[in-house]
């Protein structure tokens, strides 16, 4: 099941997506107007059984917005891929290396990223996006997929020289439209192995990035258990997996978002994000 956050008529809603139009949820079960709530009140296989009653809508009437549009948490981890570690000159690391990012940064599929005026290294990074959709605290990581709701895909598009300003990379990863989410969330049950799966960053037709979920360092069940050590993980929080190698930033020549771009990220089985720069 794919679900959607959207804006259609002046409001904020959500939907079951089908081919392409989508199932109009935001009424269909009482007090449940979005994905986060759904997930809260854990009602998955209620909104499969209520959606045939739903209204459908074509998918070009809605204005697709974040998956998840107000997370509680937006955890990002950082150098999660051999390559990325690499290129970065890194070394090996015991444990993941964590970030924060803000909820106000995000922006939809399809939704202009703002190349802001005190910069000029706007960077792509293509990722997978974890939901999360069970509370918990000190999760094993043999059961942490029982608490994954499903997967979309993030581009964290980071401000170069604002994150090397000290060690601490906040305010390169959260200038507003630098968090495109989308274009929709696929449900744990569709994907039985993330490893095989190809994820891709492709800038004006060009690839840019090009790896396997599998050669992430930490993988999404290590994550789960680290992070829920030290925080409490509750229904719509957002894991960032980390991006492969082939940033911008490590390219010679060094190769920056520009006004007029369209980038893309693509994750096998999940979906295609694609955004335009201005």
């Amino acid at each position: 099941m794919r679900l959607q956050s959207f804006e259609h008529g002046g409001r904020q809603g959500w939907g079951i997506v089908e081919r392409d139009a989508v199932r109009d949820m935001t009424d269909a079960l009482p007090g449940i107007g979005s994905i986060k709530a759904l997930l809260e009140r854990d009602a998955l296989d209620a909104a499969r059984a209520a959606a045939t009653s739903a209204p459908l809508v074509e998918a070009a009437a809605l204005r697709p917005l974040p998956v998840i549009p107000d997370p509680a948490k937006i955890l990002c981890c950082g150098l999660n891929y051999h390559e990325h570690r690499i290129e970065t000159h890194n070394p090996e690391v015991a444990h993941p290396t964590l970030f924060v990012r803000f909820a106000d940064a995000q922006i939809g599929h399809g939704a202009a990223i703002e190349r802001p005026p005190e910069t000029r290294m706007l960077d792509y990074e293509a990722e997978l996006a974890v939901v999360i959709g069970r509370a918990g605290r000190r999760i094993a990581r043999a059961a942490a997929m029982e608490h994954v709701a499903g997967y979309a895909c993030y581009n964290d598009v980071s401000v170069r020289d604002w994150q090397k300003h000290t060690t601490q990379m906040t305010p390169g990863k959260n200038f507003p439209t630098t968090g495109p989410f989308g274009p929709w969330l696929v449900t744990r049950d569709e994907i039985a192995d993330l490893a095989p799966l190809r994820i891709q960053c492709r800038l004006n037709g060009r690839v840019m990035q090009d790896a396997r979920l599998g050669d992430m360092i930490f993988d999404v069940p290590r994550l789960i258990e680290y992070i829920s050590t030290f925080t409490p993980l509750s229904p719509g929080d957002v894991i960032l997996t980390g991006t492969p190698g082939g940033v911008g930033v490590r390219r010679d020549p060094q190769i920056f978002l520009q006004p007029g771009d369209r980038v893309e990220v693509e994750i096998e089985a999940v979906g295609l994000l694609a955004n335009p720069v201005v």
